[in-house]
């Protein structure tokens, strides 16, 4: 998702940061830290309500205080980080009840921009869904077989061809938050069990999908998907967040 936002500041007690005439190596390392902590945060790295110490991460990613508290920023409008006044910054907490109102409106967002893709995909919108679901099949294959080591190929694909399926939805607004809250969901679902017989019924519908999708089934599409949504919710919620 790109960043829009304006140049950072810098520290009066640090080095400027190298900047160009447009800022743009500013922005460069700001969205390098944004994206880094991002992934540790939805990866588990940094759990749930850990207190995010400015001066501890410098040393951990390697970069100035200023470029940190500018990414921390952008991950507190992505709502994965909260800022607490005269306390810092912490990561977001996690709750059943957060993921039942995340799933709810991000069902209601996808759903709407499969149905819109579907009325106005073309053929590069079709050829964009057929490769990205025979990658995420090969992926599924190995992820069945072996956990380990593979389920960061899955998601990466998974998350390809989710969005190959809504990519033809003309509204920015649609697909900015759903982007939005894909992450969120992805942050609980790798604390969700991987298990076969839940992998076996996530494939079946995603091929399902995949196939409502090609043949212009709007409705047909449209009950999967929902229904697919709300399997990764209830995966998710027979895991205990206290742990």
């Amino acid at each position: 998702m790109p960043l829009a936002h304006t140049p950072p500041t810098v520290d009066s007690d640090e080095e400027p940061l190298p900047l160009s005439e447009d800022g743009k190596a500013a922005r460069s390392l700001i969205e390098s830290a944004y994206l880094r902590l991002r992934r540790d945060i939805i990866e588990g790295r940094h759990p749930a309500g850990e207190k995010l110490r400015v001066e501890h991460l410098k040393d951990m990613y390697q970069t100035s205080a200023g470029t940190l508290r500018e990414a921390l920023a952008l991950l507190v409008s992505d709502s994965l980080v909260v800022s607490q006044a005269q306390r810092g910054f912490r990561v977001a907490p996690m709750s059943l009840e957060d993921l039942a109102d995340i799933t709810r409106t991000r069902t209601l967002l996808e759903c709407e921009a499969l149905r819109e893709s579907i009325r106005q995909g073309d053929d590069e919108w079709e050829a964009r869904i057929v490769s990205t679901y025979h990658r995420l099949s090969l992926a599924e294959a190995r992820l069945t077989s072996q956990v380990a080591g593979t389920f960061d190929e899955w998601e990466e694909r998974n998350q390809a061809f989710h969005e190959a399926l809504v990519s033809a939805c003309s509204s920015r607004w649609i697909l900015r938050l759903r982007a939005l809250l894909y992450q969120q969901s992805r942050r609980y679902r790798r604390i969700s069990a991987v298990r076969p017989v839940v992998l076996q019924v996530v494939h079946e519908q995603h091929r399902a999908i995949y196939e409502a999708a090609l043949s212009r089934d709007i409705e047909r599409a449209d009950q999967v998907l929902s229904e697919h949504l709300q399997l990764a919710a209830s995966a998710i919620r027979e895991k205990d967040l206290s742990k």
